[in-house]
């Protein structure tokens, strides 16, 4: 069944609208129309099977027959906040494969060895958006604009087990902090550009309570081990 989207503010009780992008997509370029079924997710953990009932012109309006909550979503919350690397090629296949694996959301950051000093968010949610959908999940992951890694660091937000990939040999592992009895209900992976993080960056987040991470001996892109870690967490058994 393919999946579009459609705001929380498109959805009612027993019925649905799916407008402008989602709705060119929907009719010109799938071809569905009255009588078909698809499913709609409202990107805030909701997806919806329906039936089209009628096409405006747009504009298409959806009977809603079944809802499902948490569709095909991880029971654990992962937030990824990498660098921004010098590839924005390398970083948009971070964001799409990332998402589909099932993160959260994301925080890039501008670091100490990060080439680009500007950002697209925009484009990154879109590439979000598409990955959801693509892999049949409900939850569209937020995509913060970037911010500097000390002010990311400084917020201390949530409960949660805050790792920073860090390549020095020595450093406890990744899946060593996953064992036990009691999974975490949130990590947030701290994943560093081209080069890796300073050690001054790495003393800097552990003063403010991130534990270093090591994912093995190979060397990895940058894309490659914050895909990877997200991975290793959320496929954890």
């Amino acid at each position: 069944m393919e999946y579009f989207f459609a705001p929380p503010e498109l959805i009612g009780a027993t019925s649905l609208r799916v407008e402008g992008e989602e709705y060119v997509h929907l009719t010109h370029v799938m071809r569905r129309g009255a009588g078909d079924m698809v499913r709609v997710v409202d990107g805030e953990g909701h997806a919806y099977d329906v039936r089209i009932e009628s096409l405006e012109r747009r504009s298409a309006r959806c009977a809603i027959l079944r809802r499902h909550d948490r569709l095909h979503e991880p029971a654990c919350l992962v937030t990824v906040a990498p660098a921004l690397l010098k590839s924005g090629s390398a970083f948009d296949f971070l964001i799409e494969k990332c998402t589909e694996v099932g993160v959260s959301a994301f925080e890039p950051l501008f670091t100490e060895r990060s080439i680009p000093r500007h950002g697209k968010p925009e484009r990154w949610r879109k590439i979000a958006l598409a990955a959801m959908k693509q892999c049949g999940r409900s939850v569209l992951p937020g995509v913060r604009d970037p911010a500097p890694l000390s002010e990311y660091l400084a917020r201390g937000e949530g409960n949660s087990l805050r790792l920073i990939l860090h390549e020095k040999e020595g450093t406890p592992t990744l899946q060593e902090y996953l064992v036990g009895p009691a999974r975490p209900a949130r990590v947030d992976l701290c994943v560093g550009p081209e080069g890796g993080f300073s050690d001054a960056e790495i003393d800097l987040a552990v003063t403010a309570g991130w534990q270093p991470a090591y994912l093995g001996p190979r060397r990895l892109r940058a894309e490659t081990a914050g895909i990877a870690a997200a991975t290793l967490v959320l496929l954890h058994p």
